[in-house]
């Protein structure tokens, strides 16, 4: 039986799954549609936390008296955040910065419960890839399933290209499962 007292502002079907996994099912999926852009200067921790806020804050002003849960999951080498690549040369782009080093995968979890109470939590993980060869960045970005995120979904044929994890498997794929599990708790609905 799921605990589904709460409105999920994200149309991810990666964090539904996630959501599932531990017990819980939003009993209405209300993607915010909010400005995305970076501000200038914004390191990528304070713009992920800011997107999954103004995206429980959109959806919480549509659905007043509810619980809302939304989140946010940027991939970031230094201070550069990859923003979702909008075509192949772009995706291609992004696979030769990531080929060989580190990452840094930042996920944010806001709750806005039905009093208008914020909480939130920020996960940041290390994800280690191997050095990639051209034949590999070709094949990952032909099969296309890198639509939609930011770098590269770990879940899927990337996998097999990382050497090491070092942080929240979910965080990584976007929704950090521990804190949600905790701020959703927080809020009543166990």
């Amino acid at each position: 039986m799921y605990k589904t007292d709460f409105i999920l502002a994200s149309a991810s079907p990666q964090r539904l799954l996630l959501l599932k996994q531990i017990g819980y099912e939003p009993k209405k999926i209300a993607p915010a549609d909010i400005d995305e852009s970076t501000k200038k200067g914004e390191k990528p921790t304070a713009y992920v936390k800011r997107m999954a806020l103004e995206k429980a804050q959109k959806t919480a002003k549509l659905h007043p008296n509810e619980n809302i849960l939304a989140g946010d999951t940027v991939v970031c080498v230094g201070n550069r955040i990859l923003h979702k690549a909008r075509n192949d040369e772009e995706q291609t782009s992004v696979m030769k910065l990531l080929s060989g080093r580190s990452c840094q995968v930042i996920s944010a979890v806001c709750v806005i419960d039905r009093l208008g109470r914020i909480s939130q939590r920020c996960v940041t993980s290390r994800v280690i890839t191997k050095r990639l060869s051209s034949e590999e960045i070709s094949q990952y970005v032909a099969g296309h399933e890198w639509v939609g995120c930011s770098g590269y979904k770990i879940e899927g044929s990337f996998a097999g290209y990382v050497r090491k994890i070092i942080g929240s498997y979910s965080g990584i794929v976007g929704l950090p499962l521990f804190e949600t599990q905790n701020l959703l708790q927080g809020i009543g609905i166990k």
